[in-house]
């Protein structure tokens, strides 16, 4: 009784995602929620995707997660962001209707067979008498659940507590119990933990907005989702709307700084660098005379609307002053105010790539537990734990993850590798390889594993080997295939050739003579077009890829002691036997780990190989 494979903390973006994995795997799974109704709520941002996170929901999408199918089934606007930079960083993104969103999840979760949902607040954790093996969780109402693998995913419930102005309070969000007594069951295991700050702006009323004052943003006329190979229709719905705040604004909130409860002293922990409060673009850009201000619908069936880039913890006096002195919204009612929340985390140093403690056996974390900041990161850490955890159960090889092959790949070893001291974000700017690591092409990449994994269907599997098959035939017909009947070229050439030139696309190659086959869509077009016009840059790559991945295979013993070796300088041993890397690629990527170091090592492998 009250036994399981898998028993999943949390039904957030990553606790949704590990649950699923694991059920859709085989594995007997019990998800806990502090509410039932609070299943999968998009408690900032009624948004999915953007720059590098629209590329990781779509890699969850290609490895069988639910974040992508979920985003498309209940977008109101969907935008493909940074068209007119390189396609490394085109991004796709979409508002969401977050009630919609949520209700869906909420089904997904109770139709899914092997899956049990209960609500009730873990207060602790049951280890072996070592401590050094899970064994199960302990809920507040004292009942005991078990089973060998467990994975946290608790989002900003840990000692969470919410700050508006100089009042504050026990929560893991507004509205909802904080996890108080789980931190301590952590602690008292060996793991550190330490504390982290975030935020959210205030909602207002659309009905009292002045839109004369404010930019529309509309969705785009053909709009592109993130989930692969499934039959949805996307709709725009609503526009979103830009407005700008003012020196008005700024001195309203430099005038009250010492009742915002971030600069009035009740904070502690470290908050976002990338997504700041307005307190902190104020004071840390002073010579910013105005910032950018997003208006975004909460849903196609509310009047309610979020105010992007106004997260704060000020009065909710101060806060009307705040919003009214931005052009356009003079007269906005607020229906929700803004608030800070500070909260217990893990430091990801303590855990592996595969998303388990190194220092209890069977105990995963996922999400913000991890210090991390986001929906699409928080799915993707609970899909690799829930991944994981199944494969573990079957005495199986994890999955490892690879920076060279995926945007999940560069978010885990980030956190294993470097660790992070402020909530950490995604960007293209931390893959090496991103114009590989393309959003376009995320199947491609990754959907043979979901397959493999058993997380992608039979439907879209058969789906997903017809383009392979349109793709590579067209390639092959572009590449030798000569045009020899046009006045504008002087000797023969391929139709690959022609579509090198930037000026030319599919429509233009007709003129030369091509015919465009019936079962060749816009997005095949676009993966060839990409394919062709940046080959040069993508040979390029997969020949600096090819090098990561032989550092990459080189292992590591894990029993390795670094103090040992005398010719790697003595704080890179230190940091060498903290981390454990298991290659020499990731000890290569640890901070304070020299090249030097790096060929010391090498040698040192090579000599214990021949012994």
């Amino acid at each position: 009784m009250n036994k399981y494979d898998v028993i999943v903390v949390g039904a957030g973006h990553a606790g949704i995602e590990a649950a699923l994995a694991a059920s859709r795997m085989g594995a007997q799974t019990l998800v806990f929620v502090v509410k039932i109704e609070t299943i999968g709520r998009m408690s900032c941002n009624p948004s999915m995707g953007g720059p590098a996170k629209g590329h990781l929901a779509r890699e969850i999408d290609a490895l069988g997660g639910e974040l992508a199918r979920a985003a498309d089934l209940t977008g109101i606007q969907f935008r493909m962001l940074n068209r007119k930079k390189g396609p490394a960083v085109w991004a796709p993104r979409s508002q969401n209707d977050r009630v919609k969103y949520a209700e869906l999840m909420h089904h997904t979760l109770e139709s899914q067979d092997n899956l049990e949902i209960k609500e009730s607040i873990i207060d602790d954790l049951i280890y072996d008498k070592d401590m050094k093996t899970i064994k199960g969780v302990r809920s507040h109402l004292k009942e005991e659940y078990f089973a060998p693998k467990v994975i946290l995913a608790n989002g900003t419930f840990l000692k969470g507590k919410v700050y508006v102005g100089d009042v504050h309070y026990s929560a893991g969000r507004a509205g909802e119990p904080a996890a108080n007594l789980l931190s301590d069951s952590l602690t008292k295991a060996g793991l550190k933990l330490a504390r982290f700050k975030t935020g959210t702006p205030p909602r207002i009323d659309l009905r009292d907005i002045n839109y004369n004052e404010l930019k529309e943003q509309p969705g785009d006329k053909d709009p592109q989702g993130f989930s692969y190979y499934r039959d949805i229709k996307l709709r725009n719905d609503v526009s979103c709307y830009l407005a700008f705040t003012n020196e008005n604004t700024h001195k309203i909130i430099r005038s009250n700084l010492n009742v915002s409860s971030l600069y009035g002293g009740y904070i502690d922990g470290v908050g976002p660098r990338y997504c700041p409060s307005i307190e902190d673009k104020i004071v840390k850009f002073e010579s910013k005379n105005r910032h950018q201000v997003f208006i975004e619908p909460e849903g196609a069936n509310t009047n309610e609307a979020y105010v992007n880039g106004t997260s704060n913890s000020l009065p909710p006096s101060i806060q009307k002053k705040l919003i009214h002195s931005i052009p356009g919204l003079e007269k906005a009612k607020i229906i929700r105010y803004g608030y800070a929340i500070e909260y217990d985390y893990i430091i990801p140093e303590a855990i592996q790539a595969t998303m388990e403690t190194k220092l209890i056996s069977g105990l995963y974390l996922a999400g913000q537990i991890n210090g991390t900041s986001g929906y699409e990161e928080a799915g993707a850490q609970g899909l690799a734990a829930g991944i994981n955890a199944v494969l573990a159960l079957d005495d199986k090889d994890p999955i490892i993850f690879d920076r060279s092959a995926s945007y999940l790949g560069v978010l885990l070893d980030d956190l294993v590798t470097k660790g992070t001291n402020e909530p950490y974000r995604l960007f293209t700017s931390r893959a090496e390889y991103r114009l590989y690591l393309r959003q376009d092409n995320a199947d491609e990449r990754l959907m043979p594993l979901g397959r493999k994994l058993g997380l992608v269907s039979d439907v879209r599997w058969q789906q997903y080997l017809e383009m392979k098959e349109i793709f590579d035939r067209e390639m092959d017909f572009l590449k030798n295939t000569t045009c020899d009947q046009h006045p504008d070229l002087k000797e023969p050439t391929k139709f690959a050739q022609l579509l090198k030139r930037p000026e030319i696309t599919f429509e233009e190659l007709v003129d030369f003579g091509y015919t465009i086959p019936n079962d060749l869509d816009k997005d095949i077009q676009n993966r060839i077009l990409l394919n062709i016009k940046y080959e040069g840059y993508i040979k390029r790559q997969m020949v600096e890829i090819e090098k990561f991945e032989k550092m990459e295979h080189t292992k590591i013993p894990a029993e390795t002691d670094y103090m040992k070796i005398d010719s790697i300088a003595y704080e890179a041993r230190e940091k060498l036997n903290k981390i454990k890397p298991t290659s020499v690629g990731q000890a290569s990527r640890i901070p304070g780990v020299n090249h030097t170091d790096i060929t010391s090592l090498l040698v040192y492998l090579k000599k214990q190989s021949q012994k």
